[in-house]
């Protein structure tokens, strides 16, 4: 049980014991019919490689391997010792010829007793006469219950590399035609037989607690999620979103999202509709960036029949059609200046008129409006109308970037990753540092790109586990179709809302908006350094002939991160 990672002890009861006993039985008459011109030594690690198939069941193996011992090499009463979680603690947890009361009783503190001592010093030990041997110690066998005859131990190392994990031991008659020397080199080549289906189930048990950790993860954020919306996170900035949410759904305000590209804001104005007294009506999107300019107008008012070549019949635009429900704006930055006007006409009066058309026509439609632009910055510019800015701004929500997100991108990661599992009918998990990596990426294209990178790699890797090298692969060709992030500072919301923190200052005032400082950096500055990330720093200096500044945009970063990490890394002086 060393490193945390417990071997379960066998059931020892009697019918359990005859049981394993049984499923042996004909492993051995096997081998005694079929090998009897081979040596007995050769026959037992024939059968015991055998064995090791059984990996799901290291009780199958290991019990089978001692009774081969004991019946073809006369090793008797053999038994595996393993440490305790406490490391100072040795107990048998595996034997062949024992009692249950006897292997109950096999317990010694580390250094004690022959066994002991192996654990402890990680070489092999030969007791020539158990009687006459002072530091040998009756512990699980009494020595009434041996035979009369001169009675040896032989005990060795199970090792896993330069690891002592267990001690394999059993008796033997001293006088024997047998050589000591002989059995202790088998005994040597069971015991790593041993290790390597330990190790196995270690690594079994592992990667279930990996999977067990994944799913509590998971659960914990789903306790943060928005069912309605596919929302997922559990991070204090993600939170406050959230609560922002919650605070202002079931009222009839404009709400204004801000936030960078990919950050989920039309997930998030489905929240906020679903939570709403509307949501039982209609929902609709609209990017005011996707559809052409001369096409807007009729697509968000619609059109009477003969308004322009082609009219062949009335239209009913976007807000008639969301009427009594909600409509979202996305990348409302993008309307120009005299669909601005109308569209606050339509806010303040509640009434549309169709292109081609005279008549007001009332709507009750609840608008949510979105851009990854800095409107105030377009209010100063003159490309944005500061009237209708503070009619979308009643309430602004900031989502926050993902880098911003701490915590967010290894929830999000694992979840994608099982939706990719799912979608491609693979079965593939995160290699160790994989996540960490994730979790120092910029991720300019936010939660869109991250979800991209995690699909590409689950189809990189197959029916492998996602590694470093794949990861870094993807990352570097992103890096090459990187844009400079646009940040989009928060917008102070109204006092009963906390807002979220952010190094920009705002200044609101009701005559102007000013504009807000120097956005930072579009990554922390002093992100988590691995080692793993040494190849990747290289290879991109190669493919930029040594210049650190290109070198570093391939890798998202800034030249200082860059430099920072050559030298954290000790790659540079």
């Amino acid at each position: 049980m060393l490193s945390g990672h417990p071997v379960k002890p066998v059931p020892l009861n009697l019918a359990e014991s005859n049981l394993a006993e049984s499923n042996h039985a004909d492993a051995i008459n096997h081998a005694h019919s079929r090998f009897q011109d081979e040596s007995p030594d050769l026959t037992v690690l024939r059968e015991a490689a055998k064995l090791i198939n059984h990996l799901d069941k290291p009780e199958t193996m290991i019990l089978g391997t001692l009774r081969l011992m004991s019946e073809m090499l006369g090793l008797n009463r053999g038994r595996v010792v393993l440490p305790e979680s406490d490391g100072a603690t040795l107990r048998i947890q595996y034997s062949y010829g024992l009692t249950q009361a006897e292997q109950k009783r096999g317990v010694y503190r580390l250094g004690e007793g022959i066994t002991g001592q192996v654990m402890q010093t990680g070489r092999e030990a030969v007791v020539q006469n158990v009687d006459e041997e002072a530091q040998f110690v009756f512990k699980a066998v009494d020595r009434k219950t041996l035979p009369q005859q001169v009675v040896a131990f032989l005990a060795v190392p199970i090792n896993i590399g330069t690891e002592t994990i267990g001690v394999l031991a059993a008796h033997r008659l001293r006088m024997r035609p047998r050589a000591i020397k002989s059995d202790l080199a088998t005994l040597a080549i069971i015991a790593t037989f041993i290790a390597q289906v330990i190790q196995i189930n270690r690594l079994l048990d592992a990667h279930t607690r990996d999977l067990q950790n994944e799913n509590q993860a998971l659960k914990k954020a789903l306790s943060f999620r928005a069912s309605a919306s596919n929302i997922l996170g559990g991070s204090q900035a993600f939170r406050v979103a959230l609560e922002q949410v919650e605070r202002v759904a079931d009222t009839q305000v404009s709400v204004l999202l801000r936030g960078e590209s990919g950050t989920g804001k039309e997930r998030f104005a489905r929240l906020l509709h679903s939570k709403s007294a509307r949501h039982d009506k209609t929902f609709l999107a609209i990017n005011c960036a996707a559809i052409p300019e001369h096409l807007l107008e009729s697509e968000l008012f619609g059109y009477e029949r003969g308004a322009f070549t082609g009219a062949n019949s009335r239209k009913l635009g976007r807000f008639e059609q969301a009427c009594g429900g909600t409509l979202f704006l996305d990348e409302i930055g993008d309307l120009n200046l005299e669909l601005q006007s109308k569209l606050l006409r339509v806010l303040e009066e509640q009434t549309i008129q169709r292109v081609g058309g005279t008549q007001d026509i009332p709507i009750n439609v609840r608008v949510i409006a979105a851009s990854h632009k800095n409107l105030q910055q377009a209010v100063n510019d003159g490309g944005f109308r500061l009237d209708l800015f503070y009619r979308l701004n009643v309430f602004p929500i900031y989502l926050p970037a993902l880098r911003e997100r701490d915590g967010d991108i290894a929830i999000l990661s694992r979840y994608f990753l099982q939706q990719a599992n799912h979608e491609f009918n693979r079965s593939v998990g995160f290699a160790e540092g994989v996540l960490r990596r994730l979790e120092s990426y910029p991720w300019p294209g936010n939660i869109r790109q991250l979800e991209n990178v995690v699909k590409r790699a689950v189809l990189v890797a197959g029916t492998k586990n996602i590694n470093i090298a794949d990861i870094e692969s993807i990352l570097l060709q992103e890096s090459q179709i990187f844009q400079p992030i646009h940040h989009v500072p928060p917008i102070e919301s109204p006092p009963a809302a906390p807002a979220p923190k952010t190094t920009e200052a705002y200044s609101p005032s009701y005559n102007s908006v000013t504009e807000s400082s120097p956005a930072p950096e579009r990554m922390r500055s002093y992100a988590w350094v691995s080692e793993d990330e040494a190849q990747s720093l290289l290879d991109a200096l190669r493919a930029t002939h040594g210049n650190k500044t290109q070198a570093a945009t391939r890798l998202g970063m800034t030249p200082r991160q860059f430099r920072y990490r050559l030298k954290k890394l000790q790659l540079i002086d």
